[in-house]
């Protein structure tokens, strides 16, 4: 599916991203951990285009999509959720879905099933998103990218500062899209639990080189804590 070769990027001279390979298996989830300042957002950022890669090649179902701007990534079925819970605050839950579904042909079709991953949403269509919970935020952020009928989703941090049974609602999303096919996932994580549960492959990144690699699985945890030192 994806497939990050050698990739080296950073911002202005500083390289931040030295040499790192990462596949994400089609219909699976790869699982990227590390501290604060690994590099992990910045490796995100360079496989959605928002970032230049210097060297290394950003594969998508074996093209180079590297040179590519982010819109036409989105085009090839990318889609990036960023660490904030961000959404339009002013808008409503609905409005704020209703903005990613206009124009679509299966619009209505696609916000129903996007709400029936996180019926939570249906009793918070009139509330403004601005007045959500982190949790009701996220939800919403991932219900949205939804709706551009994805094939890879990219998350970054989706479980920061959210209550664990949304952590847990938002796990389950995941590894049930994923199993019915058509979506693969990159996924960013701090929460080395959920992260192990959901993905089929995991790389720990230290100071922007991969430290640790391997199969997911809760098995993996102490290989995953023991590359982290934690």
């Amino acid at each position: 599916m994806l497939e990050l070769v050698d990739v080296r990027c950073g911002y202005g001279r500083a390289e931040v991203i030295h040499g790192v390979s990462v596949t994400v298996p089609t219909d699976g989830v790869a699982a990227v951990m590390g501290h604060n300042g690994a590099g992990k957002t910045t490796l995100l950022r360079a496989a959605v285009g928002l970032l230049p890669v210097k060297s290394g090649k950003v594969l998508l179902d074996g093209e180079d999509i590297g040179k590519m701007r982010p819109s036409a990534r989105v085009k090839r079925g990318l889609a990036y959720v960023p660490q904030g819970q961000q959404s339009f605050g002013q808008l409503t839950t609905a409005e704020n879905l209703q903005v990613v579904a206009d124009g679509r042909k299966r619009g209505k079709a696609l916000i129903d099933e996007s709400l029936d991953l996180f019926p939570a949403l249906r009793g918070l269509l009139t509330r403004r998103a601005g007045l959500l919970s982190g949790g009701q935020r996220q939800q919403l952020a991932i219900a949205r990218a939804l709706i551009t009928e994805p094939r890879l989703m990219i998350l970054d941090e989706p479980t920061e500062g959210i209550q664990p049974s949304v952590v847990a609602e938002i796990e389950r999303t995941i590894v049930d899209l994923t199993a019915r096919g058509g979506l693969s996932v990159l996924l960013v994580e701090q929460h080395i639990g959920f992260a192990l549960q959901a993905a089929q492959r995991y790389y720990v990144l230290e100071s922007g080189r991969v430290t640790s690699e391997g199969d997911g699985g809760a098995g993996s945890e102490s290989t995953v804590r023991a590359a982290m030192a934690i």
